[in-house]
């Protein structure tokens, strides 16, 4: 039983890491001005939903009194599931 949790553990971290490389390539790749379009409100929503998560994050460790600690690779697998989250729905919302 804990082989089996390990490995599908193993699996979400790779589909993790897989996400954030499918990030830096959509945002390194090239396009017409409609991709560009789909790539920058897919990147301005995913800067919009970590800075909310910094924000609420500063607030918690305020309110309780506690030294601020940021699980990075945490933050960087949300933020590279809702960009390509988005990135699906805008290239979808506007064809491509």
């Amino acid at each position: 039983m804990e082989n089996v949790a390990l490995a599908i553990f193993g699996i979400f971290l790779l589909v993790l890491f897989a996400c954030d490389i499918a990030m830096i390539v959509s945002l390194l790749k090239a396009g017409d001005e409609r991709r560009q379009l789909i790539v920058w409100k897919a990147s301005a929503f995913t800067l919009l939903v970590v800075v909310g998560t910094l924000v609420i994050d500063v607030v918690e460790s305020v309110v309780r009194v506690e030294a601020m600690w940021i699980n990075l690779f945490t933050k960087l697998s949300v933020t590279a599931m809702v960009y390509l989250l988005t990135l699906l729905h805008y290239k979808k919302r506007y064809g491509g």
